[in-house]
């Protein structure tokens, strides 16, 4: 209260602090330092002072703060009660937030679980699938060695035989007497003929075709779904067959086809796709005509191989299964033309079907008395039984051969078809 500078100001004891707060402070326009903000401006929603009403605000509307600080702060209430409701609203939604957090974990946490479990037992299952597999496959050389080892103790004594039969008949031939050499010619000749006849393969009839397939289905074990099995088949060519009704026939520029079964070495079937077949389809007579088919691969041991060829004639087809010809390869295939579809009337006679016009003709060549230009029953050229106007066919359902009409006939056909 001594200083200059503060002797003026309101001084209250720090326990009085709050009355002093709630206490009426007189506030000081910034414009006009020395006149107090009693009023308040509605056009510039701003406190001013007497000297701001004549000065800057003369035109204004004001009133004093004590009038308007009621409608004034009931406006500044119901915001802040809004403002206070959206609050609310927020503190729930972090509250919802936090508790969805701790679901969350709580959840993550107990799927973990979940697929550790998982995870584990299919590891077991995994290993046990393993073991089983190598335990097959240790079963399965094992009885190709055995066969093996069979095969070749009978080749090996019958080796024996024929090497100990060449040696004593040698001997005989060099060291013997010609009195034993004829006494002993029939034994030696029945023992050497006996051993001559007996039939052997050429080939191992053990084969090393053992593939592991990972994505063949094994079945389940203990619930879960494992996958990869040993396949012991192994395709062979020569057993292979070639199916189909239009094997060796085709038409002109249609989609056809035939089907390749592939079978194993004892003639059962491959069971799965995945071969290399290959398939080449040349025309005979022309160079650089060659028909591209298209394989595809139906997954149980069958391809079917589909074409469409677009020049007629004679066709060479290679059918390949791991570069060798299979069985029936390679064959003729005879593409005739495009099938025509009759353009006349299948009728009983043109005499009838045209409703007696004489200008209508038939290709059957038939006419009738009377200037008549088409065929009638039971005259001349009349083949006996219904028949096509545009080719003389008989048979309802066939190809069109004849030549196609000139204008004349074809307008006296299509008159025909009209009627």
């Amino acid at each position: 209260r001594r200083q200059k500078k503060t002797s003026s100001h309101a001084v209250t004891e720090l326990e009085n602090t709050k009355d002093c707060s709630q206490a009426e402070k007189p506030l000081f326009c910034l414009s006009h330092p020395t006149e107090r903000l009693r009023l308040f401006c509605e056009q510039c929603d701003q406190p001013v002072c007497r000297d701001c009403v004549v000065d800057g605000h003369r035109q204004h509307p004001y009133d004093f703060t004590g009038n308007v600080i009621h409608r004034h702060g009931d406006a500044l209430r119901e915001l802040l009660k809004s403002t206070q409701q959206r609050m609310g609203t927020l503190e729930g939604v972090l509250n919802q937030i936090d508790d969805m957090g701790s679901a969350v974990r709580s959840r993550t946490e107990a799927v973990a679980a979940e697929i550790c479990l998982f995870a584990s037992g299919y590891v077991k299952v995994i290993e046990e699938h393993r073991d089983r597999l190598l335990k097959q496959l240790e079963d399965l050389k094992v009885q190709k060695e055995n066969l093996l080892h069979l095969r070749k103790a009978q080749l090996q004594q019958l080796l024996l035989d024929m090497r100990t039969g060449v040696e004593f008949t040698e001997r005989l031939l060099t060291s013997g007497s010609d009195l034993e050499i004829l006494i002993t010619k029939g034994v030696v000749a029945s023992r050497l003929a006996k051993l001559n006849s007996i039939a052997y393969n050429t080939h191992p009839n053990v084969e090393d075709g053992i593939q592991f397939s990972p994505q063949e289905r094994a079945g389940q074990c203990r619930g879960y779904e494992v996958f990869g099995a040993i396949l012991n088949k192994v395709v062979d060519p020569a057993r292979c067959a070639l199916l189909g009704e239009d094997l060796h026939n085709a038409r002109q520029n249609k989609l056809t086809g035939f089907t390749l079964l592939c079978n194993d070495t004892t003639g059962e079937r491959m069971g799965r796709g995945g071969e290399a077949v290959q398939v080449t389809i040349t025309h005979k007579d022309k160079r650089d005509c060659a028909i591209k088919p298209t394989v595809c691969d139906n997954g149980d041991g069958t391809y079917h191989i589909s074409y469409s060829p677009e020049d007629p004639g004679l066709y060479a087809v290679c059918v390949y299964v791991k570069g060798q010809h299979v069985k029936g390869s390679p064959f003729t295939l005879a593409v005739k033309n495009k099938f025509r579809e009759h353009q006349g009337v299948f009728h009983c006679c043109t005499f009838c079907s045209s409703g007696g016009q004489k200008a209508a003709r038939c290709a059957c060549g038939g006419t009738m008395p009377g200037g008549y230009q088409g065929c009638g029953h039971g005259h001349k050229g009349h083949p006996g039984c219904a028949h096509w106007s545009c080719c003389g066919q008989v048979r309802e359902s066939s190809e069109c051969l004849g030549e196609p009409p000139s204008n004349s006939s074809q307008r006296s056909l299509l008159r025909t078809v009209d009627l």
